[in-house]
């Protein structure tokens, strides 16, 4: 079977190395893929968002199946131009990729069908939003409706902030993704990232996962694409997968199909885990970054007929085998992201990081003049797994300290919550 992977962050890494493995792949591509890709696929200089150029590729190679990893081209209707083209993909259609395409549509879709989140208000114009911030007051939250590559969410602890983060929005700030901005209650408790793969009509839970979204150690600096993962998240308990797949998952399935908007693919949800139970953050349509990593890493099945299933709408009697050993994963990123940062720095040390059973993902990486260097915001993922999250961070950032990248930092706190139960 000839697959494609469409991407090129520490995501697709960690799918790509998961794909490879399976006895069914054949020959592995990624468009347009990275560094560490390369080592496990065969990279096509094909941009994620050239929907042209991706069903051209895939012609032209005949390929089988594709596995869409990011969130613009799912928006952007790769998987329905796919499908135009006779080709089966992973991942859902526009008008499903909503779900993540549009925060506003997905509160409206949770308010309509009773799925808990938080209380909210969707505004198009800047003074109706500074006006619902005076009456609901501080702390509350500021988000831009649309794709802001993870950092169109402002915390906002006082009303001046708040109003600030709005006028930020409309004033361009994340381009056409501020066009709305959706403001809502600051939730107490504790988050976590829950996953399930679903064929259109069922749902299957997979391993659970914690991000670390702030940029820097205690939870501090701005929010990120994500700093760090492991899995599983001590949260998580069976009650409370039960829980979040009885109140959120399931329901959203049933509201999507109600809509005329099947979803088939992997639903992400953001969980604020309250005193009332699970509540919904937010959705993404495609695996996390970089909980993907550690989540492929615990997984014991091949992952290629999983998704296959839940493309072609088999997923009823599905089930994935885990490894019990939790995972953990330390991103590098270059010096200043979430802001302003340097390309093209030379990364060493990566053959001797990725020896013991740790595996270094690839997210903004390039070969230049036969060497790894920094293209991206977020550069590396160092996964390692451990008989205990203790151990596998301790595996981690050894791995990390063997890395030799003077314009790169992380975070060393990364899995915190779990190591301090």
């Amino acid at each position: 079977m000839k697959v494609l992977v469409v991407g090129s962050g520490g995501r697709e890494h960690a799918l790509c190395w998961a794909i490879a493995a399976s006895p069914l792949c054949t020959k592995l591509y990624c468009a347009p893929g990275n560094a560490g890709i390369a080592r496990d696929a065969e990279c096509v200089p094909v941009a994620a968002e050239d929907l042209d150029g991706i069903v051209s590729f895939c012609n032209d190679e005949a390929i089988d199946f594709v596995v869409v990893g990011p969130e613009v081209p799912l928006v952007m209707g790769l998987v329905d131009r796919l499908a135009e083209a006779g080709i089966m993909a992973f991942g859902p259609r526009a008008d499903a990729a909503a779900l993540e395409g549009s925060k506003g549509f997905t509160k409206d879709l949770c308010a309509k069908y009773g799925i808990p989140t938080a209380a909210y208000g969707r505004f198009a114009d800047a003074a109706s939003a500074r006006a619902f911030v005076k009456e609901k007051g501080a702390p509350i939250v500021v988000k831009a409706d649309g794709l802001a590559a993870g950092k169109g969410v402002i915390m906002a602890e006082t009303e001046d902030q708040a109003i600030a983060a709005i006028d930020e929005i409309f004033g361009g700030k994340f381009g056409a993704a501020g066009a709305e901005v959706v403001v809502e209650e600051w939730m107490i408790g504790e988050e976590a990232s829950f996953f399930a793969l679903v064929d259109g009509e069922h749902a299957l839970a997979l391993a659970t996962a914690q991000d670390h979204k702030r940029a820097f150690d205690g939870d501090t600096g701005p929010n990120t694409g994500g700093m760090g993962a492991y899995s599983p998240a001590p949260v998580m308990t069976q009650a409370m997968i039960d829980a979040t797949m009885d109140r959120i998952i399931r329901p959203t399935v049933a509201a999507m199909n109600a809509e005329g908007r099947q979803f088939r693919g992997v639903l992400f949800a953001g969980l604020m885990i309250t005193d009332k139970g699970p509540q919904l953050i937010e959705y993404n349509a495609r695996f996390g970054d970089p909980e993907c990593q550690v989540l492929m890493m615990r997984l014991k099945s091949d992952i290629l007929p999983a998704l296959i299933a839940s493309a072609d709408g088999q997923l009823a009697n599905f089930d994935l085998r885990w490894h019990d050993e939790p995972a953990l994963a330390v991103v590098m990123a270059a010096n200043g992201y979430p802001g302003d940062y340097q390309k093209g720095t030379v990364i060493g040390g990566l053959d001797e990081a990725g020896q013991d059973g740790v595996q270094v993902f690839h997210a903004g990486t390039a070969l230049k003049d036969g060497k790894v260097v920094a293209n991206g915001g977020r550069v590396l993922a160092v996964t390692a797994m451990g008989a205990t999250i203790a151990e596998a961070r301790k595996k981690a950032y050894e791995a990390v300290d063997r890395i030799d990248w003077p314009n790169g930092f992380c975070r060393r706190d990364i899995g915190w919550r779990a190591v301090g139960r």
